[in-house]
């Protein structure tokens, strides 16, 4: 009993400590939700569904005429101040953190300064690391004006995907982009497990793999910005997947930085 007092006690919330629970804080349904997780992981499951559909379905010129129109997004500039793609950003971030449903525990948001540059370490990455969307700047939960998360550089290769994870805040995860986004005040949420990580879970627990990842700790030291720990639970549930588990397939990841593998849910493709 005594124990379980101690423990109590040890876990008590300070008056810092805030808790965002996104079905609460906006109000959603299960259309709006299902629209939100489409547009947002949806463009995946487009291109290779067209892509698959035009082979087999139309004469190969029709095939590089649909390739040719794919190719012309994966260029096509981004304007990052769109108020659409802006607008069309806040209700992807707003309805997914009420479909999933996702809650942030914030142990002292006291802490934090709009003025202030941090690096947020998330983990686990898992299928998708979802609840990054409790973080972003179009949320809203966290007091940070100027907020951006690392992703593997093959999405900003991905016909309209690009376009929709630069309006969520989206920006390449190289060591010169990381670095300069600190140097300008920006907040960064880094995925340091990445492909590793995502190689290792599992269906039963959560895998975080940091133990040989500290570059980004060296970043965050060198630029002075304070290192934020942050842990996902439940995240490897949201989607059924399967990948097949073999060194060829870790030396492939590895080389284009995402795990082939198949993963559904709801309707095909959002969350459960």
């Amino acid at each position: 009993m005594a124990e379980d007092k101690a423990e109590t006690q040890a876990f008590t919330p300070g008056p810092g400590y805030r808790q965002f629970k996104g079905r609460d804080e906006f109000p959603s349904n299960i259309l709006h939700g299902t629209l939100a997780c489409a547009i947002w992981i949806g463009s995946m499951h487009f291109n290779v569904s067209v892509l698959l559909f035009s082979f087999l379905f139309l004469p190969f010129s029709k095939f590089l005429l649909v390739v040719g129109v794919l190719l012309i997004f994966v260029v096509l500039p981004i304007d990052h101040n769109s108020k659409f793609g802006l607008r069309l950003a806040r209700y992807i971030c707003q309805h997914m953190s009420s479909y999933f449903p996702a809650t942030l525990h914030v142990e002292d948001i006291n802490d934090f300064h709009p003025d202030r540059a941090y690096v947020l370490g998330y983990a686990p990455h898992s299928v998708l690391p979802i609840g990054v969307v409790t973080l972003a700047e179009r949320t809203g939960f966290m007091p940070l004006p100027k907020l951006k998360c690392l992703t593997s550089s093959p999405v900003f290769y991905t016909p309209f995907l690009r376009h929709i994870w630069t309006w969520l805040g989206a920006s390449p995860a190289t060591r010169k982009n990381f670095c300069s986004l600190l140097e300008a005040g920006y907040t960064c949420i880094v995925v340091p497990g990445g492909v590793q990580e995502t190689f290792l879970m599992r269906h039963d627990s959560e895998v975080a793999f940091i133990k040989s990842r500290r570059g980004f700790v060296r970043i965050a030291i060198e630029k002075g910005c304070p290192l934020v720990p942050v842990f996902a639970f439940g995240q490897s549930h949201a989607f059924k997947w399967w990948k097949p588990r073999s060194k060829f397939l870790l030396q492939l990841s590895r080389a284009i930085k995402f795990v082939p593998m198949l993963f559904w849910g709801a309707f095909g493709c959002t969350a459960h």
